[in-house]
């Protein structure tokens, strides 16, 4: 049988195929009817001619590969006449064949310098947002009437009165175990009465706020993280924008504000059942009664300590909401990306949450407070 693309004829128990023409993406049907109607009865071989192909494409390519390996698993099958280039072009169509590439490895150098820019590129991001921050803060308090008092009461309800529970039970912990190992180095002195003193001081300038940040910055500010997160996946903010709604104004600056209000009050109530927790180890470790704890609390604790450990707490604050709602916004259009910059958001937190305390303590240090 002869046509344009394809010839066969039989020598004796063997199939000759002669394959001619253009084989390209808009004659693949028209091949493959041909070759469906290729006869193979009373055929122990075919021998494929491929020399009268005069120009193909991939899609010519994997037609003949198709019916080729079909062929091999009923006959014997000898391929004549191809070119370089038909050899080459299977070749590359046949993943199996080709050899793996390596990954390229990445230079130490060049690690850290991918390394740098990244950080460079967030911070300047960081510094964008603070600056986008501060212009909606401008523009409030030159326009007192457009904030937002019920986002805000219920940002401070979410942020502070359901943390309550957990922040009781961290302070408490934190003041039995400071009071637990403090007690057994002065019983060696017989300075069992200073314990109170540690824990008196320790709790209110120190560890109190601290605990309390770093368990709001791993509650509240991952939330903030993956609740705009969410908001901007779902294109909630892309609509905001187009109604002329500012995000700062709603999404922003409401849980700011609401967590600069709630965590000094927070770091306060930390403060108290903190040295609760104390009192309690005080009087189990060393047989300090209540009354005796609380006569010498009020002789070593002025009310300074209290207010420098509050002071603390608007800087936290706008540390810990900044950063998550920073990382909300900076979430992709992927469900994965809100994990990965809510993780990124608590640990941000709490590492700048921790650095200020230390930059506090070298200010209080230096000032003599």
């Amino acid at each position: 049988m002869s046509n344009k693309y394809l010839e066969w004829r039989f020598d004796g128990e063997q199939l000759l195929l002669y394959a001619k023409g253009v084989w390209r993406l808009q004659h693949i049907p028209a091949i493959e009817r041909l070759l469906r109607t290729v006869p193979q009865a009373k055929t122990s071989s075919i021998v494929w001619d491929l020399s009268g192909i005069e120009s193909f494409d991939s899609a010519g390519v994997l037609l003949f590969s198709q019916y080729y390996h079909a062929f091999k698993k009923r006959y014997r099958v000898v391929l004549q006449g191809y070119t370089p280039e038909q050899a080459e072009m299977y070749r590359l169509l046949h993943l199996e064949h080709l050899a793996p590439v390596p990954p390229r490895k990445e230079s130490f150098l060049e690690g850290v310098g991918r390394g740098f820019v990244a950080t460079l590129e967030l911070l300047y991001a960081f510094l964008a947002f603070l600056g986008e921050l501060f212009a909606s803060l401008f523009f409030l308090l030159t326009h007192p009437h457009t904030f937002r008092f019920k986002e805000t009461i219920y940002h401070i309800h979410r942020s502070g009165v359901n943390a309550l529970v957990i922040i009781a039970m961290t302070s408490f912990l934190v003041g039995m175990v400071i009071a637990y190992q403090g007690a057994v180095e002065l019983a060696k002195f017989g300075a069992d009465i200073f314990i109170v003193d540690t824990v008196g001081i320790s709790i209110t300038r120190e560890l109190g706020p601290m605990i309390t940040a770093i368990v709001i910055a791993g509650r509240s500010g991952s939330a903030y993280t993956a609740e705009i997160g969410a908001m901007k996946i779902t294109e909630e903010i892309a609509a905001m924008r187009t109604m002329g709604f500012d995000p700062y104004q709603f999404l922003v600056l409401p849980r700011i504000v609401a967590l600069m209000i709630a965590l000094p009050l927070l770091i306060f109530f930390a403060d108290v059942i903190g040295i609760f927790g104390g009192m309690v180890a005080s009087k189990m470790q060393l047989g300090i009664s209540f009354d005796q704890f609380l006569e010498r609390l009020h002789e070593v604790l002025p009310l300074k300590h209290y207010l420098l450990g509050m002071i603390k707490g608007p800087v936290f604050a706008f540390i810990i909401a900044s950063v998550g709602c920073f990382r909300g916004l900076q979430v992709s259009d992927n469900t994965e990306s809100i994990g990965l910059h809510t993780t990124a958001s608590v640990v941000n937190g709490i590492f700048l949450v921790i650095a200020f305390d230390a930059l506090f303590s070298v200010i209080y240090t230096e000032f003599g407070l």
